[in-house]
């Protein structure tokens, strides 16, 4: 099927040029020569996103139809548009590129063949081109692209604003999940993270559907072929932690967990570089001085080609997208087998969590389905500070199913092979925010290899009076005064009430999940008042 018929599917037809499968030399061109981006010291093209420098998870909508609308958990995160109000915006994206040139890239979701996603993304942007062409996963062999057929398409015209009075959105800004015409669309935003994201929650539909855990998680695995997984939302540490230079990477940010083990559903990273060092995150940071990355929204020194990595002028969520191959250590098949260690990272705003704690399987699944962090700012639109947040299964703008559907899933495969549970708190200690300073990445890296070598269990733990978990009493390698939050305090009874206070948020946010046996079961591993 040639491109022009291959569109007229989607009922676009009058485009002007069609760019199929461009290698990155050739989508840099494109780039450059429209103006979207600039070319800068080491190879990498640096593109500004304007008013979007995050996601915006208000403008985000699921089509209700027959085949899916009883799977849906119809919240805030997964607002309903009908069917007839998603054609008529769509029929807008098609009028709205007619004249234009389209970029199309055709990849993979899902590193494993068996429950891959073949997925075609087709972009107004030739550099959120070269962006999905960086996050997916290629097809090595570009003879069998000719007969690809799309399991799921991706349509994005950053340049097209809705009409909220007229096509019933939040804003100018739309993300359209259609489950039944297999289709998303994304108009209104240039922040090229709506892509990837969008994938991911058509995955978390796909996958549990077969019996296969879906996580927004991080995963790599060690010499021995020992897996750690670390579940987190952005701004916790997920990509920083998981790229350890004694470690082979497996991804960054999404995976699936089969009867075979992990993989990644994706063949990029996706990194947060402000204040990016070359001490502390050396494989990363040597991303950024590499052709091929898309370095979104980071500052230029005034007449250079210089990126200012420590320049938050314009979004503290600067970010840099780059293949998997720019990194020296990674699992070559994006695959690993099933986990020794789970880790939920959290950014604790309120600076009184331990930096590691031990879970049972009770407490494993409440801090699961419970997912507290702080929204990070330039994460999200609108946010300032870091503000305290619950965000179910450590990735709530994602979900699809309602959380104990996911819960459940991850209950068995935890119990079934044996891992280990923690959590980590790489937040603020010391006080609350604008009091307490955040842990040390060196630290926080003492602890994450601790726990990979089975060293965090050799000193013991001692169970907090209300959490319940196990704080250990001695780490190798860290000092012992921070693994008690509150000997970082200057007053305790400050410290306790602030302690109560969080531990009321988590059991007031568990009451939205109501009593049935489940729940109440999973409840158990909450703390105690």
């Amino acid at each position: 099927m040639d491109v022009k018929s291959m569109l007229k599917e989607y009922g676009i037809v009058n485009v002007k040029n069609v760019y199929m499968n461009l290698s990155v030399p050739e989508l840099y061109e494109h780039a450059v020569r429209q103006g979207e981006g600039k070319i800068v010291d080491g190879g990498p093209l640096v593109s500004y996103t304007g008013v979007h420098t995050g996601r915006s998870p208000n403008d985000k909508f699921v089509v209700r139809e027959p085949s899916t609308e009883g799977d849906i958990d119809w919240t805030k995160h997964n607002k309903d548009i009908s069917p007839e109000k998603f054609d008529r915006l769509f029929a807008k994206v098609a009028a709205y590129v007619q004249g234009k040139d389209l970029f199309v890239q055709e990849c993979y979701a899902g590193a494993n063949p068996d429950c891959r996603l073949k997925v075609r993304v087709i972009t107004e942007y030739a550099w959120h081109n070269i962006f999905a062409k960086n996050m997916f996963i290629a097809e090595p062999d570009k003879a069998k692209l000719a007969d690809f057929q799309a399991d799921f398409t991706v349509i994005d015209v950053a340049g097209l604003s809705a009409i909220p009075e007229l096509d019933s959105t939040n804003s100018g800004t739309f993300v359209l999940v259609n489950f039944a015409k297999k289709m998303v669309v994304i108009g209104g935003t240039s922040y090229a993270g709506e892509i990837k994201k969008s994938v991911f929650t058509v995955m978390n539909y796909v996958l549990p559907k077969k019996g296969i855990m879906s996580m927004h998680c991080s995963a790599n695995i060690g010499k021995e072929g020992d897996t750690a997984l670390f579940f987190g939302l952005s701004g916790t540490g997920k990509t920083t932690l998981s790229a350890d230079p004694e470690r082979f990477l497996i991804g960054d940010d999404e995976h699936g967990w089969d009867d075979n083990g992990v993989f990644n559903i994706e063949g990029g990273c996706y990194a947060k570089v402000i204040n990016l060092s070359s001490e502390a995150e050396p494989d990363i940071f040597a991303c950024t001085k590499r052709f091929g990355t898309i370095l979104e929204n980071v500052p230029l020194f005034e007449g250079t080609r210089n990126i200012d990595l420590f320049n938050d002028s314009i979004t503290e969520n600067t970010r840099a997208s780059y293949p998997l191959t720019h990194l020296p250590m990674i699992s070559k098949d994006n695959r690993g087998g099933h986990p020794k260690s789970v880790i939920f990272l959290t950014y604790d705003a309120f600076g009184v969590l331990p930096p590691v704690a031990k879970l049972s399987a009770e407490q494993a699944m409440f801090h699961f389905v419970s997912g507290y962090t702080a929204k990070v700012a330039g994460t999200e639109k609108g946010v300032k500070e870091p503000q305290a947040t619950f965000s179910t299964c450590f990735g709530g703008p994602f979900m699809v199913f309602p959380p104990f559907v996911y819960a459940k899933i991850l209950a068995e495969k935890l119990k079934k092979h044996g891992a280990n549970a923690y959590l980590v708190n790489t937040g603020l200690t010391g006080g609350p925010y604008g009091i307490g300073k955040r842990y040390s990445i060196k630290n926080t890296r003492a602890i994450i290899n601790a726990i990979l070598k089975g060293e965090v269990d050799k000193g013991g733990f001692k169970a907090d009076p209300i959490f319940g978990f196990g704080i250990p009493k001695e780490i190798p390698g860290v000092p012992s005064e921070i693994l008690d939050p509150m000997k970082g305090w200057a007053s305790e009874g400050d410290y306790q009430a602030k302690l109560k206070e969080l531990a009321s948020k988590f059991v007031e946010n568990f009451k939205q999940y109501g009593n049935a046996p489940e729940v109440l079961e999973i409840a158990k591993g909450g703390p105690k008042l």
